[in-house]
């Protein structure tokens, strides 16, 4: 009888891989909401268009590798990643920018190192940062300015002509740049106080951004009670985050101040729902910890000096790189040993 060869992540029972993708996705209902709610239809329709894309892509690469679609299609893995590509990528983005990030995410950043438990990098991650790069124009000139701040927001058709091509609307009329974007670029001639005049920051943080993100946090906390993940990285990486913005931009006169950081980009996405990919992140309890604060730390260096407002997706990947060599530093001691065997002459 032929066995599948199938690697990690090994989950069974009622914590087989496929609940806990069903979990994650259900999870970002809440922030899906929020978007939508605060940003028009955009989200909602990059969200469905990039699933359909992840769940073709990965029949496609499936039917080329002869393997079997119901058994591979059902863990649910393709799926998440077009759902957070849909939740990541700007609301008005072109639907070829989606087409291209989902399949290059699928096809490249996953089945082209041997599908699910062999990626080394994170693909949802891969694909955004491939058209941020590729397309900086259409994936900076595409966030939806806040509904409550237009006359006449669009409307769901208005909104998906303006996707795929086919609407007369002119986009420039309803986009906006993000806060972290105009804060960074305002404060260097200005001071706080004016800065925070532009609609966009609303009465708190960030008109409708700090609602998503606690939205997004919510959804973590109740992936983090269900022990979907452990605290260690999400945790970590806020703590980083915070510690550094702090540090280094605790006048807001000069620098981006922490609840922009925080709540003001995709902070609680990339924290709850990217960095904890179980595959690409290192698995030991200190190497999470180590790993997690090294996306907060990297997260506020490209934020303050890069030329991206908002990092996460380059953190993530620059962490990916490290996470084997941080897991042989950091390995538990094994039961019955006197120290945990560390480095890369101990595990011979």
């Amino acid at each position: 009888m032929a066995l599948m060869n199938i690697t990690s992540p090994h989950a069974h029972g009622p914590r087989k891989t496929a609940t806990l993708m069903r979990v994650v996705v259900i999870t970002t209902l809440p922030g899906l909401f929020a978007l939508t709610w605060f940003f028009g239809w955009g989200n909602l329709i990059n969200v469905v268009w990039c699933s359909i894309i992840a769940l073709a892509a990965e029949a496609l690469v499936l039917l080329i590798r002869k393997r079997p679609l119901a058994f591979y299609l059902k863990d649910y893995s393709a799926l998440v990643t077009g759902v957070l590509l849909g939740l990541a990528l700007p609301p008005l983005a072109p639907w070829w920018v989606s087409l291209v990030a989902v399949a290059f995410a699928i096809i490249i950043a996953k089945h082209l190192y041997g599908g699910m438990g062999y990626n080394p990098f994170n693909p949802a991650m891969v694909g955004f940062a491939l058209v941020l790069i590729s397309f900086p124009v259409a994936m900076t000139t595409s966030w939806a300015a806040p509904a409550s701040l237009l006359e006449n927001p669009m409307s769901f058709f208005e909104t998906l002509g303006t996707i795929f091509g086919f609407g007369s609307q002119a986009i420039d009329a309803f986009t906006m740049a993000t806060p972290l974007d105009i804060y960074k670029h305002e404060i260097g001639h200005s001071i706080a106080q004016d800065v925070t005049q532009n609609p966009v920051f609303g009465a708190y943080v960030a008109h409708g951004w700090e609602w998503v993100n606690l939205a997004f946090l919510a959804g973590g906390l109740f992936l983090l009670i269900k022990k979907v993940f452990t605290w260690h990285t999400p945790v970590s990486m806020l703590i980083a985050l915070t510690i550094m913005s702090l540090a280094f931009g605790w006048d807001a006169d000069q620098a981006t101040p922490p609840l922009l950081h925080l709540f003001a980009g995709a902070t609680m996405l990339g924290a709850f729902y990217i960095a904890t990919d179980p595959v690409t992140s290192a698995v030991s309890p200190q190497g999470k910890i180590i790993y997690g604060a090294g996306i907060g730390i990297l997260t506020y260096v490209i934020r303050a000096y890069g030329s991206y407002p908002d990092a996460i997706a380059f953190a993530v990947l620059l962490m990916n790189f490290a996470a084997p060599l941080i897991d042989t530093y950091t390995q538990p001691r094994t039961y019955g040993y006197a120290k945990a065997k560390r480095g890369a002459k101990e595990a011979e």
